[in-house]
């Protein structure tokens, strides 16, 4: 059984996320899990998460968020930023969510961290063609 779609095309961020995520090299965008996820043509980048509770119960959702694979160099200082959360399901495979409702996005700050994403999953050559542009 497919996932519900849990976006619309006007969520917050959304837009943006797309402009700097399919700027980079053979970046395309699918809907999995229900939610928009952007390929290279692995996946580097998603927009919404959730975080399991401590406890039981249901799932925190992080609707506007982006989601992104990060060097376990740049972890731990990630983690210290309340912004960022640990997303179910995907954070203990090396990847961070970013709220986008929890201060003014910084573009700059999500280009950068696209950018890292990118060059954990893509191949050599993607990234080769990323430094050439």
């Amino acid at each position: 059984m497919p996932h519900p779609i849990m976006f619309s095309d006007d969520d917050l961020g959304l837009a943006e996320l797309r402009t700097v995520a399919l700027g980079f090299p053979e970046a395309f965008e699918k809907v999995s899990w229900g939610r928009p996820v952007f390929c290279a043509p692995k996946m580097f980048a998603m927009y919404g998460g959730n975080v399991k509770p401590e406890s039981r119960g249901e799932m925190v959702p992080y609707p506007h968020s982006l989601l992104i694979k990060v060097d376990e160099s740049d972890r731990r200082a990630l983690e210290q930023d309340s912004r960022f959360f640990f997303p179910a399901y995907m954070g203990p495979f090396g990847w961070l969510g970013l709220d986008f409702t929890a201060a003014k996005v910084d573009w700059t700050e999500v280009r950068e961290l696209i950018d890292a994403s990118f060059r954990l999953v893509a191949s050599r050559r993607l990234i080769k063609q990323l430094d050439e542009n």
